[in-house]
């Protein structure tokens, strides 16, 4: 058995950093349904802005909203503003293209790739295209 991406959310933006919570990430149902995040779900933040990595578990948030609201200790790491990649994993023999869901600046869904390895003519350039 090996571990394998399976999806993520691509360049989201921070809405909230709430150091006073218990723990977790807040993400809007809409996209946690989008890359198949399920509520208490494990999940690595990426924090493109300053290098920090973590991981906590998902809970949702309002539909809607593009919230991605940093809970607990680690919004010592992570700051409103910020642009993160979260990711999901899972632990299979037989692995399967990740679900990668590419975010605007407001947290909104841009384009959703299914197998963005093979997907003609997707670069780091044109993603948003």
């Amino acid at each position: 058995m090996r571990i394998f991406l399976r999806s993520k959310l691509h360049k989201a933006t921070v809405t909230e950093a709430n150091l006073a919570y218990v723990g977790s990430v807040t993400i809007d149902r809409d996209l946690m349904d989008a890359a198949d995040i399920q509520e208490f779900e494990k999940v690595l933040i990426v924090d493109n802005t300053n290098g920090a990595r973590l991981e906590t578990y998902a809970i949702p948030g309002e539909r809607g909203s593009g919230v991605i609201c940093i809970n607990g200790a680690a919004a010592h790491l992570v700051k409103k503003g910020d642009e993160v990649i979260i990711m999901t994993f899972e632990v299979t023999h037989t692995p399967h293209p990740p679900v990668v869901v590419l975010l605007d600046a407001a947290n909104r869904i841009a384009r959703r790739l299914t197998d963005p390895v093979r997907e003609e003519g997707v670069s780091e350039e044109n993603l948003y295209s």
